[in-house]
């Protein structure tokens, strides 16, 4: 499998060093498509703050790839659901140390959540 960043230089804005316009995937040969993920431990309770909850969501995401034998390193595209706005810096740090500072294809959606105690929700589609 080959990955291949897109961001054209001309015709449209500059992607930020925290993501790219687009991923192309040459020859995978699985696709993984993740529904998204809480920040809930494996009794389904929400960790009390944004950070915890960041770091149950990785843990999960990582916990459901390796059930696909894949890590992170498969990630090819990912979108955020944040509760709050303010979440915004905090979600981008905790992505950018789970990928490495590996630049994906994302998207953040500012959503009210099924219940208020949960901040943050992740979908991700990896490829191997």
């Amino acid at each position: 499998m080959e990955m291949m960043a897109r961001n054209p230089a001309k015709g449209i804005y500059a992607a930020s060093p925290d993501y790219i316009h687009a991923l192309e995937i040459r020859h995978p040969s699985r696709l993984l498509f993740v529904s998204g993920t809480m920040g809930l431990d494996q009794h389904g309770i929400a960790a009390a703050d944004l950070e915890g909850q960041l770091e149950l969501v990785w843990s999960n995401l990582r916990a459901i790839l390796a059930s696909a034998q894949m890590t992170v390193d498969n990630i090819v595209r990912l979108t955020s659901y944040l509760r709050d706005g303010a979440s915004m810096e905090a979600n981008q740090n905790a992505r950018l140390r789970a990928l490495n500072g590996r630049a994906v294809p994302t998207t953040t959606i500012i959503v009210e959540t099924l219940r208020d105690d949960w901040l943050v929700e992740i979908e991700i589609i990896a490829a191997g």
